[in-house]
């Protein structure tokens, strides 16, 4: 990023603060890409986060620092499942730089870092042109829940992935593990709370969470909530608390200032084969 470009991000995040602060209001990407690339280097802290975590950010803001606080330093094959490692401040994570990192996604995107060495391969995730065992770990983040639904809203124009089966992410997980090395790990993350299907995406709760590590039959796994509020940000929690959360979809319901874009909790799922 050039200078001025710096510079107008700058401008427009603090455009946000002073007479925004509710997603999508005037300034609110610019606001959210300064904030990401700091809270992608924060170590996430165990017990407690501090006081407004991600405020007024969505569920990204836990979910990179969360992944990259269970990703081991050493070398070795990644899989990004769901292309959410896509971007050029993410990729340069000091816990990417020895990683083979191949993604897999289901349409090219604007953004291509094939030049950093990063592979790109185009398909379905319930059918991995990968062969067994190859992969050291594979990192699926808010992605599952796409699976089986309609993709071409935001990912693609096939419009055979116009699709409604919500129980068709079981194949995914199934073929995740598929290619993962014994004693790698599959770290994954959901919207949780109320279960529900929005036709593009679904909320999990801890019966379909349950069914999901069931499949996956771990031979250990670590489940960790994150549930956001207003008043203080995104906070670790639990299930229980985090049963009654929503998703809120900016395309049938009107964001609010405090509320959160998305997801209102998140599952985070280490699954280790």
């Amino acid at each position: 990023m050039s200078l001025l470009q710096s510079r107008l991000q700058d401008w427009k995040s603090r455009v946000f603060l002073a007479y925004g602060r509710r997603p999508y209001a005037r300034g609110y990407l610019s606001y959210r890409r300064i904030q990401l690339h700091d809270y992608i280097h924060k170590s996430l802290p165990p017990g407690k986060l501090s006081d407004g975590w991600g405020r007024w950010l969505d569920e990204r803001v836990v979910e990179y620092p969360w992944f990259f606080s269970r990703l081991p330093c050493t070398p070795g094959r990644l899989l990004d499942a769901g292309s959410v490692l896509n971007y050029e401040d993410v990729l340069a994570h000091e816990r990417l730089r020895n990683k083979e990192i191949s993604i897999f996604t289901l349409a090219p995107e604007s953004e291509c870092y094939w030049h950093r060495g990063v592979s790109y391969v185009y398909g379905d995730l319930r059918n991995c042109c990968f062969r067994d065992d190859y992969f050291d770990w594979v990192v699926s983040l808010s992605t599952l829940e796409h699976v089986g639904m309609d993709n071409t809203r935001f990912y693609t124009h096939d419009h055979s992935k116009n699709e409604c089966d919500p129980t068709s992410h079981i194949q995914a997980v199934l073929e995740l593990r598929r290619v993962l090395k014994h004693n790698g790990a599959l770290y994954v993350t959901l919207p949780f709370g109320r279960p529900q299907n929005y036709g593009w995406l679904q909320v999990f709760d801890s019966a379909a969470v349950r069914n999901i590590v069931d499949v996956f039959q771990p031979a250990s796994s670590r489940e960790t909530y994150f549930r956001y509020s207003p008043a203080s940000g995104w906070q670790l929690s639990s299930p229980e608390e985090c049963g009654d959360a929503r998703y809120f979809d900016p395309s049938q319901y009107q964001i609010h200032q405090g509320e959160v874009i998305a997801a209102e909790a998140v599952v985070c799922l280490e699954l280790r084969k």
